[in-house]
């Protein structure tokens, strides 16, 4: 057990469990990744007292990767799966397969990701939750419970979890479905099923300074002087896409991960205007690039040029 504070820098008393090998199933860690208390505080809820925990938020928050860098720092093997509409109960439970036994061909039955994991000190993240198909879904229905067992009907097995495993999720749309064409694709989910997640955290976009400082951890070369002022820069540019975003204005935003991408671009080309064209605007519909040039103007206090909007 150690301590919360000195893992992960956060004012608290708690006392987590830690793994003292690593595994190669233990994701490597990040050092400039930035943590949010309450969403991490409920990671590693879900990590000490077996909590399932889903975290939901908007794109580029980077939820998957929270659950990920908690993971690593508890040297705790992490298995990520993305449920997308091409998962079948076959995949996440298991099939019969013919193998070669001795130079003969013979018929035996291979585990899916889901019996694999439960037998193991594993933690299984079920990456976009709510792009499963509902009808898959319900085959992890028992394993939400606590201690709950997993039947396994071709084999005439009942499997008991491995006493670490843990379950987590990463969502858009708590299992709403696509409720603005944002997240096509989605599903509405079962809400007997959304009920059994005994934590549901939400990890959203964080304030402008930390957002800047994410972005000059992750592209060193930024942080001196003048990168520190094209990084809040570019974050205020993203806070207005997002805020427009919010009021109807435009049918798309900027992510914390798009902020990253063009900072990186931004390397590349040596220009920040053209950065940000390849960076985001081309993503822009046509109608809406003007009002997007508007807020490059506001924050770098210069005209795109009317090629580029």
């Amino acid at each position: 057990m150690q301590s919360v504070r000195s893992l992960f820098h956060i004012d608290s008393d708690l006392l987590v469990p830690v793994f003292t090998e690593r595994d190669p199933h233990v994701p490597d860690i990040d050092p400039a990744y930035r943590f949010n208390r309450d969403v991490t505080l409920a990671i590693l809820a879900g990590f000490t007292h077996n909590r399932r925990v889903m975290v939901q938020g908007l794109h580029g928050t980077g939820k998957s990767t929270h659950i990920e860098q908690v993971a690593a720092r508890l040297n705790w093997p992490c298995v990520r799966v993305n449920l997308d509409g091409h998962i079948s109960r076959l995949d996440l439970v298991g099939k019969d397969a013919i193998v070669l036994r001795e130079q003969q061909q013979v018929t035996e039955f291979q585990e899916g990701i889901v019996p694999w994991s439960l037998q193991r000190p594993v933690a299984l993240i079920f990456d976009e939750y709510d792009a499963g198909r509902p009808d898959v879904m319900f085959v992890i229905q028992r394993i939400l419970e606590r201690d709950g067992k997993f039947t396994l009907l071709d084999q005439n097995r009942v499997i008991t979890p491995h006493p670490h495993f843990r379950l987590f999720a990463t969502s858009n749309t708590v299992g709403l479905g696509n409720l603005n064409g944002m997240y096509h694709g989605t599903q509405v989910l079962n809400h007997a099923q959304i009920d059994r997640w005994n934590i549901v955290a939400t990890l959203n976009y964080l304030p402008q300074a930390e957002e800047a400082a994410i972005v000059l951890a992750r592209v060193p070369a930024m942080n001196d002087e003048a990168g520190r002022q094209l990084a809040a820069a570019m974050v205020a540019v993203a806070s207005l896409t997002r805020h427009g975003y919010a009021a109807g204005d435009l049918a798309c935003l900027m992510s914390p991960r798009t902020v990253i991408t063009w900072a990186e671009n931004c390397q590349i080309f040596r220009d920040p205007a053209l950065a940000f064209r390849l960076s985001f605007l081309n993503k822009c519909d046509e109608a809406e690039r003007p009002m997007v040039a508007e807020y490059y103007q506001r924050c770098f206090n210069e005209e795109l040029l009317a090629s580029q909007a």
